[in-house]
């Protein structure tokens, strides 16, 4: 440990400069405008990690954005770990909201400033330092292997392509994940598990054009108020999803596994200053942390119609669209769940208005097993690192390609992340600790030595 302290110390101010050049590029997948940028981001992400030391680099082209992909194979006799992250970002609107700009990386009071600084720039460039410097001290002591993508932020559309025909090459022990968060620093954690996902855009449509609202308001359905009703139905009283079926395969938690949830570090008053918000809001007889990480989910993620600009214009819209998404729990599907939506959102349409439900992408639960060498190898970790055992979590974000590895390569994955909720992921302001990226890097490596020395016994 003290030879990864002073590596790091060493090499601290490179180390944050490097991230803060990865953090200018605005790799933005989601929007065609940014296209050059997110080939420039997979190209400096490549020249890092030949930097660093790794073997058969390269920037592996899809129908989309390209793979990176880097190894470094020591000895076949060894186990291999298989490192995912992603360099591309979410869109940075509202760009009025944002303090300093999203890909001018700005340091304030310890915290770095910039969309992508923890998710997932941050903490997939946290491994490939942490590579760096076991190169750097001849401490590596299994194999590694990297595949960074540029799609995670749109779905991975073409990653499972990849996936499927590269098999023997991603061939690993363990999928090593930093893309997750923890509880704090003063009570590190690990999360055991994700919530999958689908997600849709759907269109209500009126009239043929816009209409003056004062010629025609009253006599024609307003397609924004007939979406607003629509939507506002999809949860009961109860706050529960009020879409037929929708619950019908939802794994439940046992009382010990419930109590075992509730039992980690929580102060809803500070949860709720954080969030500046008065109370709480969610399924009546659950927790916060049952809430986000074991219950499914229904949200409105963007809504719109009719003027929007500066001013007043009487409008009466042609249309009204909404995107929605729906976080999922073991064994919900999100192929079923986009059906039910489809159908229940088509029934409940009144006869004066046309909906289109158009699906986007979507992803599976997964439940990552405690039991492993490789889990226990991330607990003994952390445990040294930070000086105390992490509380084991689950996760409310997805990862859709956890549940990829899995099906087709065969092998468990770790969410070893070191974010935090309050890190304002894909909301203006992200923000990421430098302690948790240094602290990062250093944690990375126990790890791998962990995971080698348990795999041998």
């Amino acid at each position: 440990m003290q030879t990864i302290k002073q590596y790091v110390e060493q090499n601290k101010e490179r180390m944050l400069n490097e991230l803060f050049d990865l953090l200018r590029f605005p790799s933005v997948s989601a929007d065609p405008a940014f296209k050059a940028d997110v080939l420039k981001t997979a190209d400096y992400v490549a020249e890092k990690l030949r930097q660093a030391g790794a073997d058969n680099v390269e920037v592996c082209p899809t129908a989309g954005y390209p793979i990176v992909y880097g190894e470094k194979l020591i000895d076949p006799a060894k186990p291999t770990v298989l490192v995912y992250g992603h360099y591309d970002v979410q869109p940075a609107d509202p760009l009025d909201l944002w303090k300093t700009p999203p890909f001018e990386p700005t340091v304030r009071d310890g915290k770095i400033y910039a969309r992508g600084a923890c998710d997932d720039k941050g903490q997939f460039y946290m491994h490939v330092k942490a590579f760096e410097l076991m190169m750097q001290t001849d401490t590596l002591p299994c194999n590694i292997k990297f595949m960074i993508e540029g799609e995670e932020e749109v779905g991975s559309a073409n990653l499972s392509i990849f996936v499927k025909a590269n098999k023997e090459r991603l061939a690993a022990d363990v999928v090593l994940i930093s893309d997750t968060s923890m509880i704090s620093m003063e009570h590190p954690s690990l999360e055991t598990g994700l919530r999958g996902l689908a997600y849709l855009e759907v269109e209500v449509t009126g009239p043929n054009r816009d209409l003056h609202s004062g010629v025609y308001g009253g006599a024609v359905a307003n397609p924004a108020t007939i979406l607003a009703k629509m939507i506002a139905s999809l949860h009961d009283d109860n706050n529960k999803v009020n879409i037929p079926g929708f619950y019908d395969d939802v794994l439940e938690l046992t009382d010990t596994e419930r109590a075992e949830l509730n039992a980690a570090p929580y102060d809803e008053q500070e949860y709720k200053k954080d969030l500046d918000v008065v109370e709480l809001w969610g399924e009546k007889g659950y927790s916060t942390f049952e809430r986000t990480g074991t219950r499914p989910t229904l949200e409105v993620n963007g809504i719109w119609g009719g003027y929007i600009g500066e001013g007043a214009k009487t409008v009466l819209p042609s249309k009204a669209s909404a995107k929605i998404s729906m976080r999922l729990v073991p064994n919900q599907s999100s192929e079923k769940i986009t059906q039910l939506f489809t159908e229940h959102f088509n029934k409940i349409a009144p006869p004066y208005v046309k909906v289109k439900v158009t699906p986007h992408h979507g992803g599976e639960p997964v439940v990552t097993p405690t039991d492993s060498v490789a889990y226990r190898a991330a607990q003994k970790a952390i445990t040294e690192s930070f000086g105390k055992a992490p509380i084991p979590t689950r996760g409310g974000g997805s990862i859709p390609i956890v549940a990829l590895f899995e099906a087709e390569l065969g092998i468990k994955t770790v969410l070893m992340g070191f974010g935090l909720d309050s890190d304002a992921l894909h909301s203006p302001n992200e923000k990421y600790d430098i302690f948790n990226y240094y602290k990062g890097i250093e944690t990375i490596p126990l790890f791998h030595k962990y995971f080698a020395e348990l795999s041998g016994e």
